[in-house]
């Protein structure tokens, strides 16, 4: 879940239920995140220094942190889209790979 929410993230700002929001609509109802596993997902971002967060008001003007990328979060992002890109790349060796 963290490629995710970092990249969400990579294009700015978002409070919790944007990033739920972006991640479902996004991915065409296929994924959801639950409040459960992102908020304390977050948490360990902003610990990991890898996001920042700050107090703001959402478009319905409640009260809401809102959560951006850190240059840390950046190169953890990085990581992670070279880690899944190689990751995808063997899965689909192994898919394809033919027993003759």
């Amino acid at each position: 879940m963290g490629l995710l929410v970092l990249k969400t993230l990579a294009q700015g700002p978002k409070h919790g239920y944007a990033i739920t929001q972006h991640i479902q609509r996004v991915s065409q109802e296929a994924l959801r995140v639950e409040e459960g596993s992102l908020y304390p997902a977050l948490y360990r971002m902003e610990q990991d220094g890898w996001i920042s967060a700050e107090w703001g008001l959402t478009e319905t003007k409640r009260r809401a942190r809102f959560y951006s990328l850190t240059r840390a979060g950046r190169a953890q992002l990085k990581a992670e889209e070279e880690h899944w890109l190689r990751l995808t790349g063997a899965v689909g060796l192994v898919l394809s790979f033919e027993s003759r």
